[in-house]
């Protein structure tokens, strides 16, 4: 059985919405052990939901809290008895098998890098999103937003790790992958696009199909799409703010929007990492709580991270 340790501060919700989602979980599915990881005396009036499955769940107390608004690296130093710190704690220590928070972005990531620490090989995790695709599938884009500045080997390697992602996590063989652009003709584009072109022709490891442009994010050309966080995050939040456009009008119902909710998948993966993180919208909900629960088992469940392991451990050895 999977154990999964579970932020129960992180979020504007929590630890509320997050203890529901891991109740809705309990009702739903029963393939791993939380690890509930919170400050108890702001837990406690919330977990008697919890009752019946005192056997599905572990509570971990921590009596400090990272606020969203903290330096994140400061934090993390001096709070080693935050919820995030100790569950970046227990993750390297091999006692959970994944990390999911919705807490502070910046001190998630920092976590990442210098407790999990990045696989040997890789120059900078970059952080995905899945985003809902015509056909009723999901392409990805990466990054969106945990590199802001990137050298085209970064993006060279954002492609492979993308690629992984929607081969193990997706199910697709030989996902396409496209470099996002302001145009499809090789040559197009700022001087990182430019450099990072032909990096990604070369690359053997993946199926690269050329430029890309902001129209072909949601459609079937792409599975993966490659940039910069700046402007993926940018692409990012624009979609989710047609999303709550549309739902405030309430009068589009449609299940191609309703897959422009982040609720559906819960959270996004660091990838090139040792060990599974994820880390959800600062407003996730119960829903959202379960559907990153899930996301992560199967992460772990399809071994993405052994997989990119050894694609670099290959690289390494050529």
């Amino acid at each position: 059985m999977m154990n999964i340790g579970l932020d129960l501060m992180g979020g504007d919700l929590a630890p509320k919405e997050a203890v529901l989602g891991a109740l809705a979980y309990f009702q739903e599915f029963a393939d791993s052990h939380l690890v509930l990881i919170g400050n108890e005396d702001a837990c406690k009036e919330y977990l008697s939901s919890l009752d019946s499955y005192s056997g599905r769940y572990t509570f971990v107390h921590a009596p400090q809290v990272i606020e969203m608004n903290e330096h994140p690296t400061k934090a993390l130093k001096e709070k080693q008895q935050s919820s995030i710190a100790m569950g970046f704690g227990m993750l390297k220590a091999g006692k959970i098998d994944a990390f999911l928070s919705a807490g502070n972005t910046g001190a998630m990531l920092v976590g990442a890098m210098y407790t999990v620490a990045p696989i040997e090989g890789v120059l900078r995790p970059t952080i995905a999103s899945l985003v809902p695709r015509e056909d009723e599938g999901y392409n990805l884009l990466l990054d969106v937003g945990a590199n802001a500045d990137c050298k085209p080997e970064h993006l060279n390697q954002f492609a492979v790790l993308g690629a992984l992602y929607a081969e193990y996590v997706l199910g697709i063989k030989q996902p396409e992958v496209g470099l996002l652009n302001l145009g499809e003709e090789e040559g197009k584009g700022n001087i990182l696009c430019q450099a990072t072109y032909p990096l990604l022709k070369e690359n053997t490891a993946i199926n690269f199909i050329g430029n890309i442009e902001g129209r072909d994010i949601f459609g079937e050309r792409a599975r993966v799409a490659v940039c910069e966080g700046f402007t993926g995050n940018i692409v990012l939040k624009m979609a989710e703010s047609v999303y709550d456009l549309f739902k405030k009008r309430d009068k589009i119902h449609d299940p191609l929007l309703e897959r422009f909710n982040y609720e559906q998948y819960g959270g996004v993966p660091i990838l090139g990492i040792n060990a599974p993180v994820m880390i959800g919208h600062g407003i996730s909900n119960a829903i959202a709580f379960k559907a990153m629960i899930r996301s992560a088992e199967k992460v772990i469940s399809t071994g993405l991270i052994d997989a990119m392991k050894k694609h670099f451990q290959v690289v390494k050895e050529a």
